[in-house]
């Protein structure tokens, strides 16, 4: 088959099956939420708590991973305890380290055996940490992966920090393998499969002093931005991502909130919409959003994507709204290079190829040896 033209703006949209750029001033339906099983992992505090206290509202089954035991039982208590939760509705924690493989697989398992479905619908790959180190003074108990502490001595440093590296990519990674593997475990008919991850505008641009922090997040988008090519092809999962600007929550260190001071933020509430337009609904596929403080806007085609920022006080005009999310590399396959068409076809062929030999070698393992792989 040959290579569409580079000017064919649908060409590798079609081929993964990617859904149409996300129109964020259109309402979106909730319903089917009720009775799907998500599991989110740092889900105690944070975003993660504030998706659970909003799904809950709606009938979804949650599971909770986090390793602050204290405030995860508190959060399932008080939501147990609301007067919209349901008899039969699944609510739970578990500590979870995400750096552990066997912690994030006993929560996985834990989700698929408790789920009235005995499945999952949707994992939210939500635990983070940022870098709490002093970057005036570092020292061997306040290291700062920019600053070696001792690089006035012959000595050479110790190993750089790389505890959020750690949380924050090789967390997800285990989180995202396992969800790779259980989400299509769901044969429901009409089963939803969707993976969330959660980066930040960290993860888009720059954000000096926050090293680990920002190479963790870019590296969120780039499993992102992998995935959403081969995950829907290949299994029929969703693979969306959220990126929030900077909001008033735990994990914000309070040096940031100073630096920020006088500055807008986001709004906690217009993440959760952010994450429960994706969520709820189904139809969105290989997406991310991003999450700013609200901006007057109005419609305008000859403005950037498609709307106009409104500057200056004053009454609102007619067909103004304030909008705090945006859809992010919206139209990129618009533009991609050839190499990257050919380069997904064929791996999304291979797969599919991948899957039928062994489909056959099972066949033929049953018909004349006996059994198939096992």
């Amino acid at each position: 088959m040959a290579a569409p033209s580079k000017d064919d703006p649908s060409s590798v949209v079609s081929m993964i099956n990617q859904s149409p750029p996300v129109d964020c001033s259109k309402p979106y339906d909730t319903s089917t939420l009720a009775g799907k099983t998500i599991l989110i992992t740092g889900g105690a505090s944070g975003f993660g708590a504030a998706f659970a206290r909003h799904w809950a509202r709606y009938g979804a089954h949650l599971i909770i991973g986090d390793v602050n035991d204290r405030v995860g039982e508190e959060l399932v208590a008080e939501l147990r305890s609301s007067p919209s939760t349901t008899p039969n509705q699944l609510i739970t924690y578990q500590h979870c380290d995400v750096t552990s493989w066997a912690d994030q697989v006993a929560l996985f398992k834990t989700a698929a055996s408790a789920s009235p479905t005995r499945t999952i619908d949707a994992v939210v790959a939500g635990a983070g940490i940022v870098e709490r180190g002093d970057p005036l003074t570092p020292s061997a108990t306040s290291p700062v992966f920019d600053l070696p502490h001792n690089l006035d001595s012959d000595t050479p440093p110790p190993p750089p920090p790389l505890k959020v590296l750690a949380v924050n990519l090789t967390g997800v990674m285990y989180t995202t393998h396992l969800a790779l593997y259980y989400l299509p475990l769901n044969t429901a008919p009409h089963g939803d499969r969707h993976l969330l991850l959660i980066s930040s505008i960290a993860g888009i641009c720059p954000l000096p002093g926050q090293t680990e922090y920002t190479t963790s997040k870019h590296a969120v988008m780039g499993l992102f931005r992998a995935l959403r090519g081969t995950a829907w092809t290949t299994k029929r999962i969703r693979v969306n991502a959220l990126t929030p600007y900077f909001v008033d929550t735990p994990l914000l260190p309070k040096a940031g909130l100073a630096l920020l001071a006088g500055a807008a933020k986001a709004e906690l509430e217009d993440v959760v919409d952010a994450g429960t337009r994706l969520m709820a609904d189904e139809g969105v596929r290989g997406r991310a959003l991003c999450v700013g403080p609200k901006m007057r806007v109005v419609d305008d085609e000859g403005g950037e994507g498609g709307v106009r920022v409104v500057e200056g006080e004053g009454e609102g005009r007619e067909g103004e709204r304030r909008q705090a999310v945006w859809e992010v590399y919206g139209h990129d396959y618009e533009r991609v290079e050839t190499f990257v068409w050919r380069y997904l076809f064929v791996l999304n062929v291979m797969r599919g190829i991948k899957g039928w030999v062994g489909f056959l070698r099972d066949l033929w393992g049953i018909l004349f040896g006996g059994r198939g792989r096992g």
